[in-house]
């Protein structure tokens, strides 16, 4: 078995609207990923709008968690960006996190002593 803790791997974290999480995944595998898990979300990042022209606004949104080696990181994430454009106000969001950092994770790298 791969002790996948023990590998440089990141975990990118991408929220997008409904209907681009799948495009994510396709651009990240394109990247170099090997996949990723794509949940449902809902939120806005501005809570005072609950209306829009007098239709209840709800948003919903998709996250997608993928694992992606250390060195393909960058890659990764700057070709999601692009194909998602995340720089344009609205459109998502995409950060990474590093797994081995990540608290409740790190102490499964100790070795078992019971």
């Amino acid at each position: 078995m791969v002790d996948t803790l023990r590998l440089k791997q990141k975990l990118l974290i991408t929220i997008v609207n409904k209907g681009m999480a799948s495009k994510v995944v396709r651009v990240s595998k394109r990247a170099g990923c090997d996949g990723g898990t794509i949940l449902p979300g809902k939120g806005t990042g501005r809570k005072d709008i609950t209306t829009f022209l007098g239709i209840a606004f709800n948003p919903e949104k998709e996250v997608v968690f993928s694992l992606v080696r250390d060195e393909d990181a960058e890659h990764v994430l700057n070709a999601i960006s692009k194909m998602a454009k995340l720089g344009k106000p609205g459109n998502g969001v995409a950060f990474i996190v590093n797994v081995k950092s990540a608290t409740g994770i790190a102490h499964l790298l100790e070795p078992n002593l019971s």
